[in-house]
């Protein structure tokens, strides 16, 4: 028959192309030009070929410490770059349970991924059902029409408050600063006399804002060891838990990151934090009593939470969209 086998999931809100390591060629070299002939030259339009810049490339892991190993690899560029996709990552479960790398117990199975260049083992739980994956349900996500089935990735912890205090004072700032996988330095936006349900751009032009929240990261880093993200935290204003804005070095985030949203939650379970004092029911009532509603510029994202802190995992959704063969020019 010839080609080589590819399956094309949606994870999260992105979509991208999966294959077996073992469908690959070995050599890094080599599997880069052939992946970048797969998908297509790149530009816009990328006719070529699949199309879309997103690959995942998943084996069987070789120890007992996880089920698969993935790579995430960019080859929307010139040259394919590792990197780290959690979007990406959510199908990968599924991927494995259809591959046969896992063996589907239904209602749920739990994938533990080794995410190459991360140095973490993280669980996806996919709903199975019939020895597959479950797509169809309701869990909605931010940026995608329609629903499906819930799954969720579970992050290793434990959430680590490095300075062994639930809040600490920065220049007169009360702040929980917490690490479960990226520091993060949490404060009430009305501490810095804004809202926190503002825009993305709104934040970035206000230089005032822009040099306070500067000068907070810098005792925080000393506090932590390590340069933290600043999230300004208020009550929800769109029937979300709660409302954040996430400064990075050189902008407000459009959104808020994978991680970030980890720590935020793992907060959120902490009595005594500034994220506990802000938090609310999710309004609409559809959505499940365990999530964590966290909503940002351009969305919500969703969290649940465990028993304890390091217990918080991120609420995600795949969809199997292509099952077939792709052929090198």
């Amino acid at each position: 028959m010839g080609g080589i086998p590819v399956q094309v999931l949606r994870g999260g809100a992105s979509k991208g192309a999966y294959f077996l390591a073992s469908d690959l060629p070995a050599g890094p070299a080599e599997r880069d030009r052939l992946l970048r002939a797969l998908m297509g030259p790149p530009g816009r339009r990328r006719i070529d070929g699949i199309g879309g810049s997103k690959v995942a490339v998943v084996s069987r892991s070789p120890d007992g410490d996880a089920d698969v190993d993935y790579l995430f690899l960019e080859v929307g560029v010139a040259q394919p770059r590792a990197g780290a996709c959690g979007d990406i990552l959510a199908g990968v479960g599924p991927f494995a349970i259809e591959r046969g790398l896992v063996p589907a117990r239904a209602p749920i199975t739990g994938v533990r991924v080794r995410v190459l260049g991360a140095g973490e083992v993280v669980t996806v739980h996919v709903p199975t059902a019939d020895g597959r994956p479950s797509y169809a349900g309701d869990t909605r996500l931010s940026g995608v029409p329609g629903g499906a089935a819930r799954l969720r990735i579970s992050y290793p912890g434990p959430a680590r408050l490095p300075t062994g205090r639930v809040v600490d004072d920065l220049d007169g700032v009360p702040a929980t600063l917490i690490d479960n996988g990226t520091p993060m330095a949490l404060i009430e936006a009305e501490a810095l006399g804004v809202t926190g349900h503002e825009s993305a751009t709104r934040l970035e032009y206000d230089a005032g804002l822009r040099h306070r929240v500067a000068s907070l990261r810098r005792p925080a880093r000393a506090l932590m060891g390590a340069v933290p993200r600043m999230c300004l935290l208020a009550r929800p204003a769109d029937g979300g838990s709660l409302s954040t804005r996430t400064f990075l070095p050189d902008r407000v985030h459009a959104a808020i990151g994978v991680r970030a949203a980890v720590g935020v939650g793992s907060a959120v379970a902490l009595a005594g934090s500034v994220a506990a004092g802000l938090v609310a029911p999710v309004a609409d009532r559809s959505v499940p009593r365990d999530v964590l509603r966290l909503e940002h510029p351009s969305g919500f994202f969703d969290l649940v939470l465990g028993d304890s802190p390091s217990d918080t995992s991120v609420v995600s959704t795949a969809r199997l969209l292509l099952d077939g063969r792709v052929f090198a020019p």
